[in-house]
């Protein structure tokens, strides 16, 4: 077989504009859409399949059918692989002459030929202590190699030491990765069940993490006050993260996606606000004031009401949650909090504040601009 250009093949055009309003077919054709090389066809000219997009009616199985060519298309080459040994090793059970298949030879476009399917074993080494440590039991190498044969493996003694084990994964077991997974057959094999329990050798009481426990203090004092607790999306639009809050993007705060599933999912959001702006956007219809905020390892609140700011709500707020922090209010002769006058474009000029914490900049408040 060999690939036919599109330019060969005038109706392949018609066809595809078909295929644009198949409901299941559509998704598939960003794939070969631009490709200067399909579909595929045999010495007679007979196309024989647009992969990955359908096959042709001269190759579809039917009851009569004896000859059956199994090919794989991904744009993963690991992945491909994967597939394609797993389907050729079932249907081999089917063969006149069961589990044998023919392979097919494959010239790559770099010119190398390749043979496929790949059925060669797979060698992982590892030993009996290794498995027993992580198992909890204590089963001899001779017993843990029968186990793995029963899981479709093959084991044998290694000549490294007395626990070494080879163990050789055929096709049909690409989810052998790594020794632990080895670890794992022979468990499975045993039985959880058997595993006899034994307790903890050291104590280890469960407890929060101390950023989390605090995080939830001020859950608490931020729900009593009224305020609904939101979980935006980290994901927002260009437009949301920088021009919506007057911020100058200059390609090195935020993370920009190169090929975004959605145009509302095109940076990853350098603050909280936007989140928050856009649920209140799109809860506009209920009743204000509304009172929303956020809290990560960071915190923000949004009031929105049309009779008043807020902005001494706001300021409020951020003394209570101080007060139940135990942080004094700043008085020139000892440790506290203050505020500032801001230069933050984001908010009003003259309704906007830093708020700065035993000498650092930790918060920002103010009214959000109409622009």
């Amino acid at each position: 077989m060999r690939l036919l250009r599109a330019a060969d093949v005038p109706v392949l055009a018609e066809f595809h504009l078909l295929l644009q309003n198949d409901r299941k077919l559509s998704k598939f054709l960003s794939i070969i859409r631009g490709s200067p090389v399909y579909p595929v066809f045999d010495a007679k000219r007979r196309v024989l399949s647009l992969p990955p997009i359908i096959n042709s009616d001269h190759s579809k199985i039917k009851l009569a059918t004896k000859n059956v060519f199994i090919e794989c298309t991904a744009t993963d080459l690991t992945k491909a692989k994967v597939v394609l040994n797993t389907v050729v090793t079932t249907f081999s059970e089917y063969c006149k002459e069961k589990f044998t298949v023919e392979p097919v030879e494959v010239v790559q476009t770099d010119g190398e030929s390749v043979l496929y399917p790949d059925l060669s074993l797979r060698t992982f080494e590892t030993d009996s202590n290794y498995i027993n440590k992580l198992v909890g039991i204590e089963l001899p190498r001779a017993k843990m190699m029968t186990f793995l044969e029963k899981m479709g493996l093959t084991a044998t003694a290694s000549a490294a030491n007395d626990k070494a084990i080879k163990v050789k994964a055929p096709a049909t077991r690409s989810d052998i990765l790594h020794p632990v997974d080895i670890m794992e057959d022979v468990a499975v094999s045993y039985g959880f069940n058997n595993v006899p329990k034994t307790m903890p050798k050291a104590s280890t009481p469960g407890a929060m993490f101390p950023v989390n426990k605090l995080s939830d203090q001020i859950r608490k004092e931020l729900a009593l006050s009224g305020y609904t607790e939101v979980l935006p999306f980290i994901l927002c639009l260009h437009d949301e993260n920088f021009k919506f809050l007057k911020k100058i993007d200059d390609n090195t705060t935020a993370v920009k996606l190169a090929n975004p599933a959605s145009i509302e999912f095109e940076v990853v959001r350098t603050s909280l606000l936007p989140g928050l702006m856009k649920t209140i956007y799109s809860n506009k219809k209920l009743p204000l004031p509304l009172k929303v905020f956020e809290m990560t390892r960071f915190m923000a609140l949004v009031y929105c009401n049309m009779k008043n700011s807020g902005f001494e709500l706001i300021h409020s707020m951020l003394d209570r949650v101080m007060l139940m922090l135990n942080v004094p209010i700043y008085n020139g002769s000892n440790d506290g909090y203050y505020i500032q006058d801001s230069d933050n474009e984001t908010f009003f000029p003259g309704r906007r504040a830093d708020v700065f914490c035993y000498g650092k900049n930790i918060v920002r408040i103010g009214i959000v601009h109409l622009e």
